[in-house]
């Protein structure tokens, strides 16, 4: 018992309205057993209920919140000699509950029994079980030993187990360019960044059905929303596709919600669309552009079509040189605009139904961070056809021209004529 949880007395005087005298004197008293023992507690409710003579037990019951079989079980104590009780310890030797480990060979039994479930590293420390504990307490009783669930965690964790999730840590075989790409980013970065050109991070989000349906994470309010049981396609409104783009120089975002596939020729359209921005800010040297993109998806460094559409809807259109580099394989979470603005959107969401593809957008746009940033979104309501193919003859027409340092993850391509 704590001080915070001091039982609220339950007699009839402290339940009348008003002050009196004795409700003073019960609050006392249940502060201080609050500073006592288990034995002593009772101890001291048998002393007060033997001056309030008949119906004491049952009167100190209401006052301190005791069971009454406690408050006699201390008053026959007390009508014994203290003399004989231990001073170092609460509970008689043998008292409380007996460890299970006093059964000869449970532990055995139970690593027996585990063994052929084992799962694990057989050099290292890292090991788990298939069954639940619950099975486990089952098994072991037809054994022998009878003993709950809560004893069986324990005595796994004495032999080495422990709850575990999943832990996402390798990428697959690295790459052998890998390293020598980051430095080249890096290098490039730095440049573009030096000399004012635009510089830009691109991505996508993952894909969000718009509906009453539960999103993951948990918000400050009063009652949960209800939300579905399931997450039916049927019942969305639609399914979004939110892209990312990221202003390295100024911190800010630019997010365009899909509403179609994240093919190459909305993720340009998309770029495209940020460009045109007339509120956006200028930098020093807009004849030049650099993308950071990942190595997969609608602007991978294999499909054709997003080259392509670079070079018709960027390039051309803008008559601006555009400079592309992919993050290798597998390394897309060190593309800056995955933890400066998919982050804090999904931070920011977190816990709140997207029902509306106008909620989507408020979320989005009202999502800041400490150093800055400010983001700003728009419906890119269009359908996108998938499986577009781009032939040779199309591919040899682009003024393309691949870098020394990983040709096939970093390019340029310039325009092919001055835009009116």
């Amino acid at each position: 018992m704590t001080q915070e949880a001091i039982h609220q007395c339950e007699c009839s005087i402290c339940q009348q309205p008003g002050e009196h005298p004795d409700k003073e004197l019960h609050y006392q008293m249940n502060l201080f057993l609050t500073r006592l023992d288990e034995q002593q507690r009772r101890w001291y409710a048998a002393l007060e209920s033997k001056k309030l003579g008949h119906g004491g037990d049952t009167r100190l019951s209401e006052i301190t919140g005791m069971d009454v079989e406690t408050i006699r079980r201390g008053r026959r104590e007390l009508e014994h000699s203290l003399a004989d009780r231990p001073v170092d310890r609460i509970r008689l030797p043998g008292g409380g509950r007996h460890r299970v480990e006093k059964k000869p060979g449970i532990k055995v039994a139970l690593e027996a029994l585990v063994e052929g479930e084992t799962a694990g590293d057989p050099t290292g420390d890292t090991k788990w079980v298939r069954s639940s504990l619950r099975h486990l307490s089952t098994s072991l009783g037809q054994s022998g030993y009878v003993t709950g669930y809560v004893t069986i965690g324990r005595l796994l964790k004495d032999l080495g187990y422990s709850l575990k999730s999943n832990r996402k840590r390798f990428t697959g075989p690295p790459h052998p360019d890998r390293d020598r790409q980051f430095r080249y980013i890096k290098r490039v970065t730095r440049l573009f960044l030096g000399a004012g050109h635009p510089t830009i991070s691109v991505d996508g989000k993952k894909k969000e059905l718009i509906g009453n349906f539960a999103n993951a994470g948990r918000a400050w309010c009063r009652e949960p929303e209800e939300v579905n049981v399931h997450d039916f396609r049927q019942d969305a409104v639609g399914r979004a596709a939110p892209y990312g783009i990221y202003d390295l120089r100024h911190n800010l975002g630019y997010v365009a919600v899909g509403t179609s596939a994240e093919t190459p020729e909305f993720v340009v359209d998309a770029i495209a669309w940020w460009w045109q921005l007339e509120d956006r800010p200028r930098f020093p040297n807009e004849k030049k552009m650099l993308i950071l993109c990942d190595a997969g998806g609608g602007n991978g460094y294999r499909p054709r079509l997003w080259k392509k559409q670079i070079q018709e809807e960027l390039a051309d259109r803008f008559g601006i040189e555009v400079m592309v580099c992919h993050y290798p394989t597998g390394a897309s979470k060190w593309n800056p605009v995955e933890y400066r603005l998919f982050s804090p959107i999904s931070l920011n969401w977190a816990g709140k139904p997207l029902r509306s593809f106008d909620i989507m957008l408020a979320h989005i746009q009202g999502t800041t961070t400490a150093t800055g940033l400010e983001v700003k979104a728009c419906l890119l309501d269009q359908e996108y056809k998938t499986g577009i193919k781009v032939s040779g003859k199309e591919m040899a027409a682009l003024n393309l021209v691949r870098r020394r340092v990983c040709p096939n993850w970093n390019y340029i391509i310039k325009p092919r004529r001055v835009p009116p």
